[in-house]
């Protein structure tokens, strides 16, 4: 059986190690997912419904279903484009880990590809989160329209 080499050893352990961050940005980007598919899902819900009831709406109510569905349109839209940014974020942190492992095998610098893969991730994601919070405000944007007029002068003063 040949020995190992000591300086191998340590540096296969600090290649794990430089790893184990993106890894960690990797399940925070995970739950971001998560968060978005979970309001995608309930903006496409209430899509459903009110689209399932437009026919029987008149008048005030119809224009008021017809805003709301262009809300939702909205919403739905910029969930979309988050979630892709997510993944998109996702994917460039595992080619990141992917080259960094490489570059342990392989004699070529690589922390330019790694530099400039982590960059793209910050990017995506910080895109992602604007988007997020662009959804957010929308929604509650929403919510504020969709109130009774006695409602919004109780609770809206």
């Amino acid at each position: 059986m040949p020995a190992i080499d000591s300086t191998h050893v340590f540096d296969i352990t600090r290649v794990i190690q430089l790893a184990i961050a993106p890894v960690f940005l990797l399940s925070a980007i995970a739950t971001i997912i998560n968060v978005l598919i979970a309001r995608l899902s309930r903006a496409v819900d209430r899509r459903r419904v009110l689209e399932e009831h437009l026919s029987i709406y008149q008048d005030e109510h119809l224009e008021h279903a017809i805003s709301e569905l262009r809300m939702l349109q909205k919403r739905i839209t910029l969930v979309l484009w988050s979630v892709t940014l997510a993944v998109l974020a996702a994917l460039l942190i595992c080619l990141l880990v992917g080259t960094a492992f490489a570059g342990a095998y392989v004699a070529m610098d690589l922390t330019r590809p790694v530099a400039a893969l982590f960059v793209g991730a910050v990017l995506a994601l910080t895109a992602c989160l604007l988007l997020f919070l662009r959804e957010i405000s929308v929604a509650a944007f929403s919510a504020r329209q969709t109130v009774s007029p006695y409602a919004a002068r109780v609770v809206f003063k």
